[in-house]
């Protein structure tokens, strides 16, 4: 196997699209994400996986329960499984970041370029991953 090796602040910063699963473990997924200003990722609970996000650019706000957090770059995000959440971008630029699943929440390979896309096109993780 060869795991996933790369600078995640290039690809993090140069990445336009919605959504984009980078790498699929069976524990873990990697995905990048581009908010454009006053966009949402949209109220979600995850039930049965945590959440970690990095902000690499741009500003926003997460909610967790409730309770609604300014974020910016190099802020780190921990949603625990079962917490409703959302992230919302505040900022006059894309809110650019990325996350990561445990375990994995999409199909790997998934590349949404829009919200209106992701939400046309929303699927769940089938088992497969990127090797």
């Amino acid at each position: 196997m060869k795991g996933f090796i790369a600078d995640i602040e290039k690809l993090t910063v140069d990445n336009d699209d919605f959504r984009r699963v980078l790498y699929t473990g069976r524990n873990l997924q990697l995905v990048l994400m581009a908010l454009e200003p006053g966009e949402e990722i949209g109220m979600e609970i995850h039930d049965d996986r945590d959440q970690f996000f990095r902000v690499e650019a741009g500003q926003g706000e997460v909610l967790i329960d409730g309770v609604r957090t300014s974020i910016k770059e190099d802020d780190a995000i921990i949603v625990p499984a079962g917490a409703e959440h959302n992230v919302v971008n505040t900022g006059a630029t894309p809110l650019r970041l990325y996350t990561i699943y445990g375990p994995p929440e999409h199909v790997d390979g998934t590349v949404h370029h829009s919200k209106a896309d992701a939400e046309a096109h929303h699927e769940h993780f089938d088992g497969r991953t990127t090797e």
